[in-house]
This record gives structure tokens, C-alpha cells and sequence, in this order.
């Protein structure tokens, strides 16, 4: 595969990746920044929908090439251009304080949204106007470890390729169908008409998580609607649910957050739904 030269700094190459920090460079390019030795993994071994490889280009210090030669040797196997870099240049394109040595330059990779409802999902996370990026990419990492069919963002909620949603994904992102740009109520009606429950998680909801679980109503297919870290769903987004469900506080906190609300949910819905074992004899 051949030994790259080091990239200087003020290579086009360079400003390109930098530029990416800027979502309307994304959205013209179509690529995005993906930082670390997971995230590089994933994305090398990722491919769209398409078949073409998802990881474009490779920046690596040769410290980091070293060290991560396996993930190197993906990316050449993947296609994607790699070049060693100096921190300086590590630093100039990275968006976290202390760089880990490698970053990505990767393809967008969301889904067309009727894609997800034509494999028939059975656990779907919607985030309607969700603006954090840490948090978008927290529930998207939970989605994933609960074994969700996809995640939808709505055309209210934070950009999917904000450096800070990629980075919180830890991976998952290059897991699991992401749809992005969907208004709520396309959101809610598509999933319900390919028999999907809506359930608008919302800590003033009528309905109780464990009474869900006891009636024995969470086993079938099932969309989360989560909203806004601040001031949650708006009553008109909870009023296209089937239900309103609140997690439960058993103690004296005052709230969950965001994303630990998601995962409580999300976990509620994968158990329910697994088939039950079997007494042994």
C-alpha cells in the first residue's frame, strides 16, 4: 500500500476537512468529520446504501498510524485516501481539545425515511426538535445498544453530522438507519401506518412506564417520540401519540435527562419485546 508523505498544513486537502466544521460546507459537500480510533473504525468498515465506502479520506499522526495499524490497513482496503499528518494539522481540523490521532473525512450515510418504514421496523427513537448535539448523539448510541431498527430526527432537531453528535454517537452512527429532515407528522403517520405504537415520552405523561410494562401492551412494534432537552414535546407533537408515557421517579430527583430517559424507554420497549424463555424442566 505504499508509505504517505506527511500532509503540510496549507494543503487544499486540509482546508477541506476544516471547512466541514461548518454544516453549510457539509450539506454542499456532503461529508463530514469523524474523530477517533471508534469512529474511524466504523466508518471504515461501513458502506452505503449505494455499496461505495463510506470513509473518503484518512488523516493519522504516525504515532497514531502505528498504533492503530489495523484501522490504517481498513481504510486502504476501504479505498479511502490516507495521509499522516503532523498534530498541527490534527489540531487545525479537529473539534475537540486534545486530538486522538485520526480523523475522517466521510460520506453522509442517513436513510430515505420510507426505506426504514419498508423494512418494518419494530423500535423506532424520533427526536423532535432535539437542539443538543451531545444529547442527539447519546440517544442515537442508546437506540443502537437496545438494538432499535432506526432513529429518525425531525426537521426541527439538531444537524446529525454536528461534530459533537458524531463524536457522542461513540460509532453508532455507522450502526443503524438514521432519517433526517422529516417533519413530525410525516414522522408519526408513516411509522403508524406500518403498524408502529407511538409513544411520546414526556415526564408529565398520563400513562406510567410501569404500568405499561404490567398491562403487558409494550411487546408490540413501537416508536419513542422523544422532544426538546428544555421544554419537552409540545402539546400538539403529544397529542399525535397513542399514548403520553412518563418514567417513573421513584426517588426524589426531580428529572431525568434527555438521553437517560431515552435509554429507560428504549430498554422498557427491546425487553418487552423479546420472546420469553421457555420454563426449563
Amino acid at each position: 500500500m505504499g508509505t504517505p508523505e506527511l500532509i503540510s498544513p496549507r494543503s487544499p486537502r486540509v482546508a477541506a476537512a476544516r471547512r466541514l466544521a461548518r454544516r453549510n460546507f457539509r450539506g454542499k459537500e456532503r461529508r463530514f468529520i469523524a474523530e477517533g480510533p471508534q469512529a474511524v473504525r466504523e466508518a471504515a468498515a461501513h458502506r452505503g446504501g449505494d455499496g461505495q465506502p463510506t470513509l473518503i479520506e484518512l488523516f493519522a499522526t504516525p504515532e497514531a498510524a502505528e498504533r492503530y495499524a489495523d484501522i490504517v490497513a481498513a481504510a486502504h482496503t476501504a479505498g479511502a485516501r490516507v495521509h499522516l499528518a503532523g498534530d498541527d494539522v490534527l489540531a487545525d481540523v479537529s473539534q475537540t481539545v486534545t486530538p486522538q490521532g485520526l480523523i475522517g473525512v466521510c460520506r453522509f450515510l442517513d436513510s430515505p425515511f420510507q426505506e426504514i418504514l419498508d423494512a418494518r421496523p419494530t423500535l423506532v427513537a424520533v427526536l423532535a426538535n432535539v437542539r443538543d448535539p451531545g444529547n442527539a448523539g447519546t440517544v442515537l448510541r442508546c437506540a443502537d445498544a437496545a438494538g432499535a431498527d432506526a432513529v429518525v430526527l425531525t426537521d426541527a432537531s439538531v444537524d446529525l453530522y454536528n461534530p459533537k453528535s458524531v463524536r457522542a454517537s461513540v460509532g453508532s452512527l455507522f450502526h443503524l438507519p438514521v432519517a433526517v429532515g422529516v417533519p413530525v407528522e410525516q414522522a408519526v403517520q408513516g411509522l403508524r401506518d406500518a403498524g408502529v405504537r407511538i409513544l411520546a415520552a414526556d415526564g408529565a405523561g398520563d400513562d406510567d412506564l410501569d404500568d405499561e410494562l404490567d398491562a403487558g401492551t409494550m411487546g408490540t412494534p413501537t416508536a419513542w417520540v422523544f422532544g426538546n432537552e428544555a421544554w419537552g414535546l409540545p402539546e400538539e407533537t403529544r397529542a399525535l401519540a397513542d399514548a403520553v408515557v412518563r418514567v417513573p421517579i421513584h426517588g426524589k430527583a426531580e428529572s431525568l435527562n434527555l438521553a437517560t430517559a431515552a435509554a429507560v424507554c428504549l430498554y422498557a420497549s427491546a425487553r418487552a419485546q423479546r420472546p420469553r424463555r421457555a420454563p426449563e424442566a
